[in-house]
């Protein structure tokens, strides 16, 4: 995938993320919250042994839910 394609599965998952655990944020921030979420859901399914299919819908889900656990944590640090 190039890099255009990153980005936009990053803004996607970014914004997907925001509105499962509510809040705002703006056209960076997604990309930001999304792009973050694509490295810790690869981590985190690496070190689980998950595997999805490595196309759009396989790196949106891996990417969404790296970046609802990356907001997860993000907010504990910040209310501590």
């Amino acid at each position: 995938m190039g890099v255009i394609a990153w980005i936009i599965i990053g803004l996607i998952a970014g914004w997907l993320a925001t509105q499962i655990l509510g809040g705002r944020g703006g056209l960076l921030y997604n990309l930001a919250v999304g792009l973050v979420g694509a490295l810790v859901g690869g981590f985190l399914f690496e070190k689980l042994r998950l595997e999805v299919v490595p196309d759009f819908w396989g790196n949106l889900i891996t990417a969404t839910i790296g970046a609802v656990v990356f907001l997860l944590i993000w907010r504990a640090i910040r209310r501590a």
